[in-house]
């Protein structure tokens, strides 16, 4: 089962369940456990500084596992943002290499590029923040590459051009590569139970102290509960590149598409 429907929701409302879900767990456990740990400690408050120990211990491994982690997933999430960057970038320049063909090449070709430019706006974004690897733009690379490769260049000039052109066409088709590579990417499985694990028994362990005061037990709990609320909801909000809020969008595109392709800039 994938919980993909969270990155549906608005960003606030994923972040708040995910601190309600973690502020469940630790005060159910604690009211749960209270008589059991009562007996445990045997005499009153016998073993709450071991306990704290032990829990300082465990958050301080936790927190340099989490860290790594969160930086990790941040930066597979800005790679995937310079990487978009960059194919934006190599379609305008492509454009403007072919615009120095000769016609009927020039506006064959230029009217590729317009079509796979919105055809990634349109079409293969909202695909890609659904975990759908898109492919019509696709079709429309396998046809440039048809018109351009039909170009028979006449003179040096064009013979340099063409060759740019060439080297623009591969240089798109591999970023576009590695984009769609990204559409599925996120923390393996194994991964995700370690944080998953790793929360749970730095929550557990807070339920093993017997307090003289509930009520500073409670808000401890549930002061380390959304903290680790919190970090989760960081890390699930990064994961997936393209999807919820805090996801890569098509502006690279957007920006080329009005500057180059439409004002020719």
């Amino acid at each position: 089962m994938n919980f993909y429907w969270v990155y549906a929701l608005p960003n606030w409302l994923f972040g708040l369940l995910t601190v309600a879900v973690t502020v469940a767990i630790g005060l159910g456990g604690l009211y749960l456990t209270r008589k059991w740990v009562g007996r445990v400690h045997g005499d009153r408050h016998s073993h709450n500084e071991v306990v704290g120990f032990y829990l300082g211990a465990v958050c301080v491994f936790y927190g340099i596992t989490l860290g790594l982690i969160a930086v990790a997933t941040w930066q597979a999430h800005t790679d995937v943002e310079t990487k978009v960057g960059e194919e934006a970038a190599a379609v305008g320049a492509l454009y403007r290499d072919v615009n120095s063909l000769p016609e009927p090449n020039r506006a064959e070709l230029q009217a590729d590029l317009r079509r796979y430019a919105r055809q990634v706006i349109d079409v293969a974004w909202p695909e890609q923040r659904r975990g759908i690897v898109p492919e019509e733009e696709g079709v429309t690379l396998g046809i440039l590459q048809s018109h351009l490769t039909k170009f028979e260049p006449a003179t040096e000039g064009q013979k340099a051009i063409y060759a740019e052109a060439l080297h623009g066409f591969n240089q798109v088709a591999e970023l576009r590569g590695r984009r769609l590579q990204s559409v599925r990417e996120g923390l393996p499985g194994p991964l995700w139970t370690v944080v998953f694990a790793g929360a749970f028994l730095s929550i557990a362990l807070t339920w093993f102290f017997d307090l003289r005061s509930q009520s500073m037990h409670f808000w401890m709990t549930v002061m380390l509960a959304t903290l680790l609320g919190l970090l989760i909801y960081q890390l699930a909000a990064l994961d997936n590149p393209f999807r919820g809020e805090i996801s890569v969008t098509p502006e690279p595109f957007e920006i080329m598409y009005t500057r180059r392709m439409l004002k020719g800039t």
